[in-house]
């Protein structure tokens, strides 16, 4: 089994599955034979998430043209119409993705004790959300492609930021009291961002 490994300063092995294969995170210091039976420890759960990723669709180029077929909440679509340029199809995405993440931001907000807090939307493509110190939340528009119980994860968790401006036992504490299935839902969220389709213009 071939895979990247990188020692950095950190206290314990690391495995990351990703599109780019398996890599391994160790210790500065940790010696190479507790690296090794670490992996094969891991053998079984490894093949397993090679697998699912070698399984992944992989993204599509989409032109906005129509008959083209998008994911939409989950779902994949047919492009009822030509759109005039690529540009102009990410404009109606974006204006769905905020109407649908609008509501979300506020029940999970509520759901805290605490105000709506303010909402933008960004071009990420590997970064979901973000909560800032100031209190406002930007989330990807790209969100408008998952299934809404993914998008409901990351609404969860940056709203649980409002709250813990961290990763720490206590954010996870609330952030499973908003959201009991944020693991499984963390795992299919890798999955399907590598699946979002590349927007250009025809040409």
């Amino acid at each position: 089994m071939q895979y990247r490994f990188v020692r950095r300063r950190r206290r314990t092995l690391g495995i990351t599955i990703d599109a780019d294969g398996l890599k391994v995170s160790a210790p500065l210091r940790a010696p190479w034979r507790d690296i090794e039976g670490f992996v094969r420890e891991k053998e079984r759960w490894i093949l397993a998430k090679l697998d699912e990723w070698a399984c992944a669709p992989r993204p599509r180029v989409v032109r906005g043209v129509r008959g083209e077929r998008i994911p939409l909440f989950g779902r994949v679509v047919a492009l009822e119409r030509d759109f005039y340029d690529v540009g102009e199809l990410v404009q109606w995405l974006k204006a769905t993705a905020l109407e649908a993440l609008r509501p979300r931001v506020a029940h999970y907000s509520l759901a805290l004790g605490r105000p709506v807090p303010r909402l933008a939307l960004s071009n990420a493509r590997t970064q979901w959300g973000v909560c800032t110190e100031d209190g406002a939340i930007r989330l990807s528009w790209r969100l408008v492609h998952l299934q809404p119980a993914l998008a409901d994860y990351v609404v969860a968790h940056e709203c649980a930021h409002l709250v813990e401006l961290n990763h720490s036992r206590r954010f996870y504490r609330l952030l499973a009291a908003l959201y009991p299935e944020w693991r499984g839902a963390r795992e299919r969220l890798e999955l399907a961002g590598a699946a979002l389709p590349i927007f250009k213009e025809t040409t």
